[in-house]
């Protein structure tokens, strides 16, 4: 892919400035202006009862640590960059599904000890603890952040009626970006998809590439191809 082309990064920060400096160090130029936007949620919960902890995002670690001193329970996380958060808020057993809410699911059930506490976003994408309760994982969650939607400037913008290349790691982001570009009439630029679900929304509006996995590596893999 042509790396004078400039890469829209639509993930909310801190994720973003990651993203972004990955996307720099493979030569190309990194434009963060996030769709969304995450705002920690206070929350009161009773731990007397789990056994285990289930992150189906970074965002969801960040702020259920904000929230809650437990560190001890085991975590099992939905894929390798949560996992990372997970360790470096000092939880003490951390376990990777590197998949998806599907396969996060199947882990626990698989391995939890006993009934599992899933802290997330007031709207999931996926629903683990549906997916657990159906597995016969007791499970419940409660929800420590929200994502806003944002509007991005009007130079990010301008920037996709040139060779663009945007940045997807989210359903909720990918329908904003279907707003944008339904409500403006403009240019299709390549998407680049961190899952099928998340290139669903934009799937006829785009020129579309999905990574293998549902991990940053995999997607910035499709810069590179």
């Amino acid at each position: 892919m042509d790396s004078g082309a400039p890469v829209w990064i639509t993930r909310a920060r801190p994720g973003a400035e990651t993203t972004a400096a990955r996307v720099a160090a493979l030569g190309f130029e990194a434009v963060v202006d996030p769709l969304l936007a995450v705002e920690t949620l206070a929350f009161a919960v009773d731990l007397s009862d789990v056994r285990a902890l289930a992150f189906t995002s970074a965002n969801g670690v960040e702020a259920f640590a904000r929230g809650s001193a437990e560190r001890g329970l085991p975590v099992f996380a939905v894929g390798r960059a949560t996992a990372r958060v997970a360790e470096g808020e000092g939880f003490v057993s951390v376990t990777s599904a590197d998949g998806d809410v599907q396969a996060l699911a199947r882990l626990i059930a698989e391995r939890a000890p006993g009934p599992v506490l899933w802290a997330g976003t007031t709207a999931p994408a996926g629903d683990l603890v549906a997916l657990l309760s159906g597995l016969g994982v007791p499970a419940r969650g409660v929800a420590v952040y929200r994502t806003i939607i944002r509007d991005p400037s009007d130079e990010t913008l301008a920037r996709l009626a040139a060779p663009a290349n945007v940045l997807l790691h989210s359903p909720r982001a990918a329908r904003a970006l279907a707003a944008i570009l339904v409500r403006r009439n403009m240019v299709r630029p390549r998407v680049l998809c961190l899952s099928e679900a998340v290139a669903a929304p934009v799937r006829d509006l785009a020129v579309v590439a999905v990574a293998a996995r549902p991990d940053d590596s995999a997607l910035l893999d499709l810069l590179k191809a």
